[in-house]
């Protein structure tokens, strides 16, 4: 009788904290902020910022946060992680084994990797669930993987992806979510996300000739910034507009979560924000495709921060598109990633 052949698909998200409290947030934010990836310092000095400043200062706040969101079952990024699993392991049937690992905290990405292992599977996928490419996410779960997977005798034959920001049917789900609300009547359409610093762009660049020293050196996919997380990001704004028929001075790309005073990837989502109430403008729409479920920066940063400081300039309301999150939609778009990786 022949030998069942398996298929191990590992899937990792960003993380979050094991309960909305001090604690735990302070773990994850430790975590998380050391990684070389994520604040590409010296050790020695990124070591004295986030244990000794970043950290203890932030963990108290940010708790705060995190249990406006938290649900009885968990956090959201969580739980819309684990259905991602089950339906997906549904899905795919019996000669795939389907495992869910959080770059920071639990579950960690070496037990989804021993869960795999176990099963006696005969390849791997990895999917880091971050549409477009960024060494501080997708890259930096690739580093992990590897890391933890060079410590084995036996190294299983990995296949990565590295992005998505252009499947089609992922656009679709964001597209169709969107198409809740009455477009026409926003006065701002913004595609907001999570920004980098501008440094980790350059770096990306091998040809040092392009990134932000071309004018718009984003607009465009090209040979030189295939991999730049912004040109990506772009890219995926374009091709959501698209689909929705926009025309373009009905939306623009920006970027949230700035952190610290270098300078990040621009145009940053509070200045349009600003520009718009300076306009006089009433009511603005965002999308949020740097994530594929709600979570914090979504639901309180987008839907409640930005929402407070638009009223506090005479703005009136700040819409959110909902993620693709369990969407049925979404669901077949990351079976077909995984089984073009085949």
């Amino acid at each position: 009788m022949a030998q069942q052949h398996k298929t191990g698909v590992l899937l990792v998200n960003l993380g979050t904290p094991d309960q909305p409290v001090r604690s735990a947030v302070y773990r994850y934010l430790k975590e998380f902020l050391l990684d070389r990836r994520v604040i590409d310092i010296p050790a020695i000095p990124r070591n004295i910022l986030v244990r000794g400043i970043i950290a203890p200062f932030r963990s108290g706040s940010s708790a705060k946060l995190y249990k406006e969101v938290w649900t009885e079952k968990g956090s959201p990024l969580l739980l819309y992680g684990l259905r991602l699993k089950e339906l997906i392991a549904e899905r795919l049937g019996d000669d795939f084994k389907v495992a869910l690992g959080m770059r920071y905290q639990n579950p960690s990405i070496q037990s989804a990797l021993d869960e795999l292992l176990d099963e006696q599977v005969d390849e791997l996928i990895v999917l880091p669930l971050f549409p477009q490419y960024a060494s501080a996410t997708s890259g930096s779960v690739i580093d992990e993987v590897m890391r933890i997977m060079r410590k084995d005798d036996t190294i299983l034959p990995t296949k990565f992806v590295n992005s998505f920001y252009d499947n089609e049917k992922m656009i679709k789900v964001f597209a169709k979510n969107a198409r809740k609300f009455d477009l026409e009547s926003y006065d701002e359409i913004l595609f907001s996300y999570h920004g980098l610093p501008q440094r980790q762009l350059r770096k990306g660049d091998r040809t040092k000739s392009h990134c932000l020293k071309v004018e718009n050196c984003c607009s465009t996919i090209c040979d030189s910034n295939k991999f730049c997380y912004s040109a990506q990001c772009h890219a995926t704004t374009e091709l959501i507009a698209k689909e929705l028929g926009l025309k373009a001075d009905q939306y623009k790309t920006c970027f949230q979560s700035r952190l610290g005073k270098d300078p990040w990837t621009q145009p940053y989502t509070i200045s349009l924000i600003e520009e718009v109430a300076k306009n006089d403008g009433k009511r603005i729409l965002v999308f949020s495709p740097a994530f594929v479920a709600d979570c914090l920066e979504t639901l309180v940063e987008i839907s409640v921060e930005y929402q407070e400081e638009f009223e506090e300039m005479g703005g009136e309301q700040v819409d959110l598109v909902a993620s693709l999150n369990d969407d049925p939609d979404w669901i077949e778009a990351v079976e077909e990633i995984i089984k073009s990786n085949i």
